[in-house]
């Protein structure tokens, strides 16, 4: 029987980053080689990485911003936010390569790293479109396996070829394929630059306050975000945090007190223990216990757009000197209380005044 292959491209006609190339949808299949001499990426995915892109990690992701880099390298696969250009949060998700795919295969001149940037929106309606058929056709993603790979194609009315990041199911009488439009790959030194970005991106607060229940902190900026657009967050290495937003009409705060702490931690004096909140940070601050910064709270809302991962818990810290304000989110195996090592994600929020030591 023959099979017929249905052609979809992900596209949308609104405006795109110059980063970003557009293609039409009547796209030509024959002309499918990415670079051949210089680099290739093709993959199937795994069902465990289609369910953690499309039920928790992309819809967070397309809250953080419209546009990211992804990262290819031998043995991780990164999403990356705002580490190139510096303004806003910047979002660091980090996945081994065994975690999504299966038969990985890539290289490149690049010590075989890839990096290129996309329309995250695009690609979240991509993975949902491709999963919404593979159970369709063929009852769902187990006997249905999804390729993904980078393929260059020419358009019709284009005379130059376009880069894709292409998805592919076949079932038994026909094949979909789906077309994510990305930017052109970044050169050697753009990757340099990248990588240089990334391990300084991953350097960890030398105090960490572990926050159980992100719903508190949810709800208290929910109310507040309102009032006012700054927000100062105070942590001490008892394992207090707190965040208060301050006008000259009011002043409303939160505080988390005796959190588990990771890293530097110190006993709070006993003469402290009926002081009020203010009180007891400040005392701190100056002891040099403990840092307050100040941030956005449109940016301290949109990182809380990460819980839609399913962390277990959140670490949150302060960089040395006030740098920024450092959130990580933590993973367990699922049935046990260890750190699943092969998911990562964490935010650097910019500040909005140098801090306080």
């Amino acid at each position: 029987m023959d099979l017929i292959e249905i052609k979809i491209e992900v596209h949308f006609w609104r405006k795109i980053p110059d980063i970003l190339f557009a293609g039409d949808a009547s796209t030509d299949l024959t002309n499918c080689r990415f670079c051949e001499r210089e680099m290739k990426f093709k993959a199937f995915m795994t069902e465990n990485g289609v369910n953690l892109l499309e039920k928790r990690f992309l819809p967070a992701l397309d809250k953080m911003g419209k546009t990211c880099h992804i990262f290819l390298t031998k043995d991780h696969l990164f999403f990356l936010h705002n580490l190139l250009n510096g303004d806003g949060v910047q979002c660091i998700a980090q996945f081994r390569i065994d975690v999504l795919f299966d038969d990985y295969r890539i290289s490149s001149q690049n010590d075989d790293r890839i990096a290129f940037s996309l329309d995250v929106s695009l690609l979240y309606r991509a993975v949902k479109s491709s999963v919404g058929i593979c159970t369709e056709f063929s009852g769902g993603l187990a006997s249905n396996r999804l390729q993904i790979k980078l393929v260059k194609k020419l358009p019709a009315n284009c005379t130059q070829p376009m880069p894709f990041l292409t998805f592919e199911t076949k079932g038994y009488k026909s094949a979909v394929i789906q077309d994510v439009p990305i930017s052109k790959p970044l050169s050697r030194s753009q990757i340099v630059e990248l990588q240089t970005a990334l391990d300084s991106a991953q350097d960890l607060p030398p105090t960490l306050v572990q926050v159980q229940d992100p719903n508190q902190l949810q709800n208290f900026v929910d109310r507040m975000k309102h009032v006012g657009d700054v927000l100062n967050v105070t942590i001490s290495k008892h394992g207090d945090l707190q965040v208060q937003i301050s006008t000259t009409l009011v002043r409303l705060g939160s505080e988390f007190r005796r959190l588990s702490v990771i890293g530097e931690k110190s006993q709070a004096p006993p003469e402290d223990r009926n002081l009020s909140a203010q009180a007891r940070s400040e005392r701190a601050i100056a002891r040099g216990d403990a840092q307050c910064v100040q941030v956005s709270v449109k940016h301290f809302s949109k990182s809380l757009q990460c819980h839609l991962t399913k962390p277990d818990s959140a670490f949150y810290g302060i960089a040395p000197q006030g740098a920024c304000l450092t959130v990580i989110f933590q993973f367990l195996v699922p049935g046990t209380r260890q750190t699943d090592k092969s998911i990562s994600l964490h935010c650097r929020l910019p500040v909005l005044d140098p801090g306080s030591n």
